[in-house]
Protein backbone atom coordinates (compact mmCIF):
# COMPACT_ATOMS: atom_id res chain seq x y z
CA UNK A 1 0.00 0.00 0.00
CA UNK A 2 1.11 3.56 -1.02
CA UNK A 3 0.44 7.11 0.48
CA UNK A 4 1.56 10.97 -0.86
CA UNK A 5 3.50 12.36 2.00
CA UNK A 6 4.83 16.36 1.45
CA UNK A 7 8.70 15.73 1.82
CA UNK A 8 10.42 17.29 4.02
CA UNK A 9 14.21 16.85 2.90
CA UNK A 10 13.46 19.27 -0.41
CA UNK A 11 11.44 21.91 1.59
CA UNK A 12 7.65 20.17 0.47
CA UNK A 13 8.92 20.37 -3.05
CA UNK A 14 8.50 16.83 -3.54
CA UNK A 15 6.50 13.98 -3.03
CA UNK A 16 7.38 11.40 -1.23
CA UNK A 17 5.88 7.86 -1.93
CA UNK A 18 5.75 5.69 0.95
CA UNK A 19 6.04 1.95 0.48
CA UNK A 20 4.95 0.08 3.43
CA UNK A 21 6.80 -3.47 2.68
CA UNK A 22 7.59 -5.81 5.46
CA UNK A 23 4.89 -4.61 7.89
CA UNK A 24 3.67 -8.19 8.95
CA UNK A 25 7.30 -8.81 9.84
CA UNK A 26 8.14 -5.49 11.33
CA UNK A 27 4.98 -6.03 13.84
CA UNK A 28 5.89 -9.33 14.83
CA UNK A 29 10.01 -8.66 15.22
CA UNK A 30 8.21 -5.61 17.49
CA UNK A 31 9.76 -2.55 15.30
CA UNK A 32 7.83 0.18 14.92
CA UNK A 33 7.49 0.55 11.49
CA UNK A 34 9.09 -1.31 8.10
CA UNK A 35 8.48 1.37 5.40
CA UNK A 36 10.62 3.01 2.48
CA UNK A 37 10.02 6.63 1.35
CA UNK A 38 10.99 7.97 -1.98
CA UNK A 39 10.45 11.52 -3.25
CA UNK A 40 9.64 11.59 -6.49
CA UNK A 41 12.27 15.27 -6.54
CA UNK A 42 14.95 14.93 -4.60
CA UNK A 43 16.90 11.51 -2.53
CA UNK A 44 15.07 12.19 0.40
CA UNK A 45 18.00 11.54 2.81
CA UNK A 46 17.92 7.36 1.98
CA UNK A 47 20.45 4.88 3.10
CA UNK A 48 22.75 3.94 0.90
CA UNK A 49 22.00 0.87 -1.61
CA UNK A 50 25.24 -0.26 -2.62
CA UNK A 51 28.21 -0.64 0.44
CA UNK A 52 32.19 -1.91 -0.06
CA UNK A 53 33.65 -3.70 2.27
CA UNK A 54 37.47 -4.71 2.73
CA UNK A 55 38.65 -7.68 4.71
CA UNK A 56 42.37 -8.88 5.48
CA UNK A 57 43.24 -12.56 6.15
CA UNK A 58 47.30 -13.68 7.34
CA UNK A 59 48.17 -16.70 6.77
CA UNK A 60 49.12 -17.99 10.03
CA UNK A 61 50.09 -22.14 9.98
CA UNK A 62 49.25 -22.40 6.21
CA UNK A 63 45.46 -21.54 6.69
CA UNK A 64 44.06 -17.91 5.87
CA UNK A 65 42.93 -15.85 9.40
CA UNK A 66 40.79 -12.81 9.37
CA UNK A 67 42.25 -9.87 10.39
CA UNK A 68 40.87 -6.30 10.49
CA UNK A 69 37.92 -5.29 8.18
CA UNK A 70 35.78 -2.51 7.70
CA UNK A 71 33.34 -0.97 5.48
CA UNK A 72 32.22 2.55 3.30
CA UNK A 73 30.11 4.22 0.78
CA UNK A 74 33.06 4.42 -1.26
CA UNK A 75 35.03 2.24 -3.50
CA UNK A 76 38.33 5.09 -3.33
CA UNK A 77 38.57 4.56 0.76
CA UNK A 78 37.83 1.39 0.92
CA UNK A 79 40.94 1.05 -1.46
CA UNK A 80 43.33 3.18 0.88
CA UNK A 81 41.96 2.11 4.03
CA UNK A 82 42.76 -1.70 2.70
CA UNK A 83 46.04 -0.29 1.72
CA UNK A 84 46.98 1.21 5.06
CA UNK A 85 46.11 -1.61 7.08
CA UNK A 86 48.15 -4.15 4.94
CA UNK A 87 51.05 -2.10 5.13
CA UNK A 88 50.93 -1.96 8.96
CA UNK A 89 51.16 -5.93 9.09
CA UNK A 90 54.20 -8.22 8.53
CA UNK A 91 55.14 -9.28 5.53
CA UNK A 92 55.95 -12.66 6.75
CA UNK A 93 52.78 -13.68 7.63
CA UNK A 94 52.01 -13.14 3.84
CA UNK A 95 49.04 -10.60 3.90
CA UNK A 96 46.31 -9.96 1.66
CA UNK A 97 43.19 -8.45 1.48
CA UNK A 98 39.57 -8.05 -0.85
CA UNK A 99 37.20 -6.09 -1.35
CA UNK A 100 33.75 -6.70 -1.89
CA UNK A 101 30.76 -4.78 -3.23
CA UNK A 102 27.29 -5.31 -1.94
CA UNK A 103 23.97 -4.10 -2.81
CA UNK A 104 21.83 -3.73 -0.42
CA UNK A 105 17.83 -4.36 -1.23
CA UNK A 106 15.00 -2.67 1.26
CA UNK A 107 13.46 -5.35 3.57
CA UNK A 108 16.08 -8.22 2.45
CA UNK A 109 18.48 -10.06 3.82
CA UNK A 110 22.13 -9.68 2.86
CA UNK A 111 23.24 -13.22 1.11
CA UNK A 112 26.24 -14.09 -1.23
CA UNK A 113 24.34 -13.11 -4.24
CA UNK A 114 24.31 -9.45 -3.44
CA UNK A 115 28.36 -9.53 -2.86
CA UNK A 116 30.64 -9.47 -5.45
CA UNK A 117 34.63 -9.72 -4.79
CA UNK A 118 35.68 -6.96 -7.01
CA UNK A 119 40.01 -6.61 -5.85
CA UNK A 120 42.13 -8.74 -4.59
CA UNK A 121 44.95 -7.20 -2.72
CA UNK A 122 48.68 -8.55 -1.79
CA UNK A 123 51.63 -7.36 -0.17
CA UNK A 124 55.04 -7.33 -2.23
CA UNK A 125 58.40 -7.68 -1.12
CA UNK A 126 59.28 -4.11 -1.64
CA UNK A 127 56.15 -3.50 1.05
CA UNK A 128 53.81 -2.06 -1.71
CA UNK A 129 50.14 -3.28 -1.94
CA UNK A 130 49.38 -4.32 -5.40
CA UNK A 131 45.77 -4.55 -6.24
CA UNK A 132 43.77 -6.94 -9.22
CA UNK A 133 41.06 -6.79 -10.67
CA UNK A 134 38.81 -9.95 -10.47
CA UNK A 135 37.29 -11.21 -13.44
CA UNK A 136 33.82 -11.75 -12.69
Amino acid sequence: MTRAVKCTACDGRGWKIVTRRGQVAAAVLGLATSSREDCLYCDGGQLPAEMYEWEVYSLINGAPQLGPCGTSVGQATCMDELRKTLRRLNPETQPYGRIIHRVYEFGALPDDWSRKVIFRATLDAAGQVRFERTAQ
